[in-house]
């Protein structure tokens, strides 16, 4: 299936997410808005993870979302999700299409590095991830990358879609989005919040404003 690669991306937090209502949290955000969204564990042992997952992708299927699983190309396989989110530490992209194909979804961490954006787009990664605008509790270490990052990397990286994480909430998605990026990457605005389905719409809302060559 082919999906959009666009608009408000939420990722899970166990720790802001209980085991019980984690299926149902993650519905009420795809029901507010969430075009894609991202499994995020870590420090979980991976049958966990599996059967997490599973549960999870009957949500996402029913809705059309794409289910991400980060770092592991193996679980996203053995959960027959729709792709894999990569950070600096994890397998390479060609790794990644070795055990998923060449129709699954493919995203790379760039930090404030728009070179290794730059890299990620040649190699063959569908979308990008840059961060952190913002200070953000799940990064609590990260030096905030700087708007101008934002923007170098959307005049450079033009064939794929081009999100930002960190710190980015309903107040200040606007200043993020005048940077020219294709959408925004959220944990805590979305599932920190007591009302995930509002806090998706409100956030979606104002992604709906925002033009894009990938929208």
């Amino acid at each position: 299936m082919n999906y959009p690669l666009k608009g408000l991306y939420a990722i899970t937090d166990k720790k802001l997410i209980p085991r019980k209502s984690f299926v149902e949290m993650v519905e009420k955000a795809i029901r507010g808005g969430a075009k894609i969204i991202q499994l995020r564990e870590k420090d979980t042992p991976e049958e966990e993870i599996i059967r997490l997952g599973h549960r999870l992708l009957e949500v996402t299927r029913r809705y059309g979302v794409p289910l991400i699983i980060n770092d592991s190309p193996k679980l996203a396989r053995e959960i027959g999700a729709d792709g894999v989110h990569l950070g600096r530490e994890d397998p390479a992209i060609f790794e990644a299409r070795g055990l998923l194909g060449s129709k699954a979804i493919v995203g790379v961490s760039c930090y404030g590095d728009i070179e290794r954006g730059l890299r990620a787009e040649r190699e063959g990664a569908d979308y990008v991830v840059f961060g952190t605008p913002f200070f953000t509790p799940t990064k609590p270490d990260r030096k905030p990358t700087p708007f101008e990052v934002l923007r170098e990397a959307k005049r450079k990286i033009t064939k794929v879609p081009v999100f930002a994480i960190g710190g980015i909430t309903k107040e200040n998605t606007k200043l993020v989005l005048e940077t020219g990026v294709d959408g925004i990457a959220v944990i805590t605005s979305v599932f920190g919040s007591p009302d995930p389905e509002k806090a998706a719409r409100d956030l979606a809302r104002l992604l709906e404003r925002n033009p894009s060559p990938f929208f």
